[in-house]
């Protein structure tokens, strides 16, 4: 919760130029200094940022955020960056505690957008790195066909795009490539408009509030996306089949990424594993209860789950592809 004030407040950008004492900071932060001295004390003794003398009068301590800890906390979308660890719990999820409680006593569930605009960003600030560094050269490696035809020009639909990131990163690797992003919550379109034209990409990447089941777009995408989302859907079999759906029917390529749950449970579980049933209780499978019927599928989707629900949706099979990361799994849809 420091670390969060620290970075709603823009405490860490403010010392990102080097040494500061409480007076400077509060100054170039637009804080109240007295709150200042205390958080960076606190900062200090939590060995987050470093002071020159902490026996000094506390008017004349400087105190310094070091390189790597800049690193972690500052830039956004890198891939030593922990801060959307911070937003998504403290505060996306925090404000949201009651409405937990409820849905735990009710078996209802909580709607994505109570979690506001912390869990929005922390969220596609969790995976932007992953889009951006990786994405590209995953598809590159493991789905050599599909990267030939988008580098030859094709159009890619990258269904609930989120914070557009996913959608960034293919443009950027695909420049002949014309990409559309599909979301039903407005406020992650608007996200995703405003970064891709900070990305200088707005004129191939294309973002719209609508339902990938419209029937007018059939056919239409030589590479279907879904990434990091199924799990939270409450019918996640209607979306894969509206996925078969949009794919062009002689060369298109479904792409599915997903936790990478443990092929089986285990007690104690390893790090990662734990970290997604965190997010399950608290967020995943609440959004997906909240409309009903539903799946409650919640985040931890092993590969055989994975694999029967794209069989019920029409495919052959859900094949998982070589890529190694800690966190995600990547699927081809076959069939």
């Amino acid at each position: 919760m420091t670390v969060y004030l620290g970075l709603r407040l823009g405490l860490y950008e403010a010392m990102a130029d080097g040494p500061l004492t409480a007076a400077g900071l509060a100054a170039r932060a637009g804080v109240d200094g007295r709150y200042a001295l205390e958080w960076l004390e606190q900062q200090a003794a939590a060995g987050l940022i470093e002071v020159d003398d902490a026996g000094r009068a506390a008017a004349e301590r400087e105190y310094a955020l070091p390189p790597g800890h800049a690193e972690a906390l500052i830039r956004s979308g890198g891939p030593n960056s922990v801060a959307p660890m911070v937003l998504l719990p403290v505060g996306g999820v925090a404000g949201v505690l009651p409405r937990l409680l409820d849905a735990y006593r009710t078996g209802g569930g909580v709607p994505y957008a109570a979690y506001g605009d912390d869990l929005r960003g922390g969220d596609g600030g969790l995976n932007q790195a992953v889009f951006l560094r990786q994405l590209p050269g995953w598809i590159r490696r493991a789905l050599p066909d599909v990267h030939s035809r988008l580098g030859a020009g094709a159009a890619i639909a990258d269904v609930a795009c989120g914070s557009g990131w996913s959608s960034i990163a293919l443009a950027r690797a695909y420049p002949a490539a014309t990409v559309h992003g599909f979301d039903l919550d407005p406020a992650s379109v608007a996200d995703a408009r405003a970064n891709a034209a900070q990305a200088g990409v707005a004129d191939r990447v294309s973002f719209a509030v609508r339902d990938a089941a419209d029937p007018r777009l059939a056919g239409r995408y030589q590479l279907v996306c879904l990434l990091d989302a199924l799990h939270d859907m409450a019918r996640p079999v209607p979306v894969l089949r509206a996925l078969r759906s949009l794919r062009a029917e002689r060369d298109g390529c479904v792409l599915l990424m997903e936790p990478r749950a443990a092929e089986q449970a285990v007690a104690p579980a390893d790090e990662t594993e734990r970290f997604l049933y965190a997010v399950s209780v608290l967020h995943c499978l609440p959004v997906g209860r909240f409309e009903q019927p539903s799946a409650a599928t919640g985040t931890v989707l092993r590969p055989a789950a994975v694999d029967a629900l794209a069989r019920e949706a029409g495919f052959e099979r859900a094949h998982p592809l070589p890529v190694e990361h800690r966190f995600h799994r990547l699927y081809r849809l076959t069939g």
